[in-house]
């Protein structure tokens, strides 16, 4: 087995060694009608400057499917015969539905495409346990089932400044931030079967940040994970909920940026907390 994994620049990597058999689509932004992609022809930093001051809100779109099928066309070329594909979540992006297609393109490789339901870092650990595993030879029985048992205990908390970026980009139901905005409602957000839904609504930041924690501590006792607090150029917010994590519940939390594609919908200032389980291997 030559095994290749797909992924999208949706993916946050933490820790991540190199692989050579690691491809990652790009996901494009679009801002005032230019397309960008972060680390390629913009940065981080200059994405939330643009995102300030455009006249529009920015836009993604899915990865070209045309490039997809070069690379794919280019790799079996090269040998390999087996796929996995990782991507955003099917509830935010159709892009799981479209590369279907490849299945009878390319009747001789064995396609996994697995739908994450999740995005950023706990995407990026399911992507970098793919890799290690085949590194140490699993099968790929082995490693199918290993994302899905990490895929139905992953999780993720989000509490944002603005539902409207969410709304616009189609990720949140206008009648859920309507009433939000309108009762000044800080809703907490949580993917559910891969779509960000409301999960609890709490009247001020302060109480949404403290009912967040509780959340956090909840499900760490019930399920031993490794966790991430998320942010959108809120570095700070992301410091002090890690600090107050590490006081009262001597947790060990990475601190890790939501990257462009994600901060396109939730917006600037957001913060959120995801988790996968801790395997029992590690």
């Amino acid at each position: 087995m030559k095994l290749a994994v797909l992924t999208d620049t949706s993916a946050t990597f933490t820790n991540m060694p190199h692989f050579d058999n690691l491809f990652i689509l790009d996901i494009p932004i679009n801002i005032d009608g230019t397309d960008y992609v972060e680390n390629k022809n913009i940065t981080i930093d200059d994405f939330y400057i643009k995102m300030r001051q455009a006249a529009y809100f920015p836009k993604t779109s899915q990865p070209s499917i045309g490039a997809t099928f070069e690379l794919v066309e280019r790799l079996v070329k090269e040998g390999y015969d087996t796929f996995i594909g990782l991507f955003l979540s099917s509830g935010i992006s159709g892009y799981f539905q479209t590369i279907q297609i490849l299945k009878t393109q390319f009747p001789e490789v064995r396609f996994h495409f697995i739908d994450s339901k999740i995005t950023s870092a706990p995407l990026g650990e399911m992507v970098k346990t793919a890799l290690l595993m085949n590194q140490q030879n699993k099968s790929i029985e082995s490693i199918v089932a290993t994302l899905g048992k990490l895929i139905a205990e992953t999780a993720a908390y989000i509490i944002v400044d603005d539902l409207n970026h969410l709304v616009r980009g189609g990720r949140l139901k206008a009648s859920n931030a309507m009433i939000g905005n309108l009762l000044k409602i800080k809703p907490i957000l949580m993917f559910d079967d891969g779509e960000i839904v409301p999960a609890e609504k709490v009247r001020t930041q302060k109480k949404a940040v403290k009912r967040l924690i509780q959340l956090v501590k909840e499900r760490t006792e019930a399920v031993p994970s490794k966790i991430w607090v998320i942010h959108a150029n809120a570095f700070d917010k992301a410091a002090d909920l890690k600090a107050e994590l590490n006081t009262l519940y001597d947790l060990s939390v990475e601190i890790v940026p939501f990257n462009a594609v994600i901060a396109t919908h939730l917006g600037e200032g957001a913060i959120g907390v995801g988790f996968t389980p801790v395997l029992e291997d590690e």
